[in-house]
């Protein structure tokens, strides 16, 4: 395995990576000096030698065929074009999320995925873990009644299209500002965007919908079995948003109003009783009846290492993993419609067949942003 754009949560992924001992990490590459040497010292540590090599382009890592499978957790700007360029490079994926940051990314992600016959799993790794599985499996078995509501926790949506004032360039070994920005139109640079304080400028952040979104809307996609469509309609409420599918279920994506039970909480209401968990592992249920099937989840909605190991299965099997790159262009599509319909505060139609907005040029010119020469999807 290589990795691309290691940064702090990359190397959470990255520890979980070394601790199967069927995997062995040979490359990073970081247009970041620093960040190279850190997941150097760290797989050298691991493996006890001094091994790693270090990249400043990833086209370097995507150039060895000993490389079988990447490792991607750049910032939000790089993970649809790096996951392409992987894929056409033969590479199987582990990349972080969220997979696109529009609408047309993320049809171009599962298109290009399947073209080329790879193994994609998305970092939303709550598809993989106790407490989550167990509400799901509690809606589809019919005793919370027939679904009506599903609740996703979102963060406030809100991106600036303001620029931090201008610093020196670093050096371009230091820190390759023009490959950093990538795909992003071009702005000066600013230490605090490589520091990781990128999130919250439109550019490089896909805003609070997308954020927590692609894990909690993800999950509703699945607990209403729509892996395959996205809501047809969509309302702005103050920061949420009230969407609707075609099978009538609602989808509220909100900030404020959970019973604590940790981040990227999700709640699904049927007519005869209701389930809400998030990443304490702690699960509430009505009717308390339900409560005696419940077993006691340890695992934090955060930890990657189940959804680690299913992805790095799948790469043995050929079998799709639980975050593929069909199912998340879904629940990703969602998230991206949503945030549009809060932009232009207005309600949407939307069409999940043809994934463009029903008689309104003005939300379907949303659906994809320019990419910056030379990049391209």
């Amino acid at each position: 395995m290589g990795g691309i754009g290691i940064g702090p949560r990359g190397r959470t992924d990255l520890s979980c990576f070394l601790r199967n001992p069927d995997v062995q990490f040979v490359a990073v590459a970081d247009p970041q000096s620093d960040r190279r040497r850190l997941v150097k010292e760290m797989v050298d540590k691991h493996y006890q030698n001094s091994d790693c090599q270090t990249y400043h382009s990833f086209f370097e890592v995507l150039d060895r065929e000993d490389i079988d499978a990447v490792l991607i957790a750049t910032g939000d700007r790089w993970h649809t074009l790096a996951s392409i360029l992987a894929a056409k490079a033969g590479k199987d994926i582990y990349c972080e999320k969220p997979c696109s940051m529009t609408i047309a990314e993320s049809r171009a992600l599962a298109d290009t995925i399947r073209r080329y016959g790879r193994i994609y799993q998305a970092g939303t790794q709550r598809r993989n873990i106790g407490n989550f599985i167990f509400a799901i499996n509690l809606v589809h078995s019919g005793k919370l009644g027939k679904l009506h509501t599903v609740h996703a926790n979102t963060l406030d949506p809100r991106t600036t299209k303001d620029w931090l004032p201008a610093e020196p360039e670093p050096p371009k070994d230091v820190c390759d500002w023009d490959l950093w920005l990538g795909p992003c139109p071009w702005r000066p640079f600013n230490q605090r965007y490589v520091n990781g304080g990128w999130r919250g400028f439109f550019d490089f952040h896909g805003g609070g919908i997308l954020e927590w979104g692609s894990h909690t809307v993800d999950l509703c996609q699945w607990a209403n079995q729509a892996d395959d469509t996205a809501p047809i309609e969509y309302e702005p409420q103050g920061n949420h948003v009230h969407a609707t599918y075609a099978n009538g279920v609602k989808l509220i994506m909100r900030d404020t109003g959970w019973l604590g039970l940790g981040t990227c909480s999700v709640r699904f209401e049927g007519d005869e009783g209701w389930v809400e968990t998030g990443d304490s592992g702690q699960v509430a249920v009505f009717p308390e009846s339900l409560r005696s099937e419940m077993p006691v989840f340890t695992m934090a909605g955060t930890d990657p290492s189940t959804h680690i190991r299913d992805f790095l299965d799948c790469v043995k099997s050929r079998k799709q993993p639980a975050s593929n790159a069909s199912v998340v262009a879904q629940s990703h599509i969602a998230c991206h419609a949503a945030y549009i319909a809060w932009q232009l505060g207005r309600k949407v139609r939307f069409d999940p067949v043809k994934e463009e907005f029903i008689g309104d040029e003005e939300a379907n010119r949303l659906r994809s942003r320019a990419l910056r020469e030379p990049w391209h999807i």
